[in-house]
């Protein structure tokens, strides 16, 4: 495999820190981190972007919803593993986890999260072309322009996450095999 888990000790310097503290705040070093932790820029911008949209304006099952549908969407076995756990952990229904987890999946149960579901699929099929039709049904459901925005920055985030994870071949961690 080309890219080899790295540790704090084999990474290139830009990544020690950054890997040092993802490890101390899980518990653990996530593989998929030790494996992008071999461009110090990929980690970074990844880190910094994700921590970004943890504090975006969308509430954190909206941001859940997001992420596994760019991580259904694009096949990455561990974002799909790693939200999984995040949404249990957040007392999602089981309905809506085992609905996101396919990604041709009919309506979430939840009608405002489908809409934010909807619409990260509307942004990203369309490259941000979305129709105004589109726009104000996501609006509809009490979503504003703001949210609007900030779908496409997670977008951008767990596009970066997944794309890395699937050409580096990170696998599922232990801690996250449950979920996987």
């Amino acid at each position: 495999m080309p890219f080899p888990d790295l540790t704090p000790e084999t990474a290139p310097p830009g990544s020690r820190r950054a890997m040092e503290a993802v490890t101390e705040r899980l518990g653990y070093r996530p593989a998929a981190i030790a494996r992008l932790a071999a461009s110090p820029h990929a980690l970074d911008g990844f880190l910094k972007i994700s921590a970004i949209f943890e504090s975006c304006s969308l509430d954190p099952l909206s941001r859940e919803v997001l992420i596994m549908t760019v991580a259904a969407r694009n096949d990455c076995h561990v974002c799909v593993a790693m939200h999984t756990a995040k949404l249990t952990s957040l007392d999602a229904d089981p309905a809506l986890i085992t609905a996101l987890r396919s990604p041709g999946s009919p309506a979430l149960p939840d009608e405002r999260l489908d809409a934010v579901r909807r619409f990260t699929l509307e942004v990203i099929t369309s490259a941000g072309a979305v129709d105004d039709a589109a726009l104000r049904d996501f609006l509809a459901y009490g979503y504003s322009e703001r949210n609007a925005l900030d779908v496409v920055l997670g977008i951008g985030a767990y596009t970066l996450s997944t794309l890395a994870n699937r050409l580096t071949g990170a696998p599922v961690d232990a801690q996250l095999a449950p979920h996987a």
